[in-house]
């Protein structure tokens, strides 16, 4: 998506669950919504966390890669 504006971003490489998620969703309620960030993490965990908690809270994963060890995610806020 390189069109996609990101407003802020998380590293949250190294943190183990539940971290990435709670540190992910404190960051999109910093935001508006519309507003989408980017977080970077090294836990496989949150390839089920971050899908879950979208679901979960209404809210979209724009995109998910993976870049050798890193799992890079774009995730807008929509509510």
């Amino acid at each position: 998506m390189t069109d996609t504006v990101v407003v802020k971003t998380l590293d949250a490489s190294g943190m183990r669950c539940p971290m990435p998620v709670l540190e992910m969703k404190k960051l999109v309620n910093q935001i508006k919504v519309g507003e989408v960030i980017k977080v970077i993490a090294t836990d496989i965990g949150t390839k089920k966390d971050f899908p879950a908690w979208a679901e979960r809270t209404g809210n979209q994963i724009l995109e998910m890669k993976e870049d050798g060890t890193k799992i890079v995610w774009l995730v807008k806020r929509l509510k």
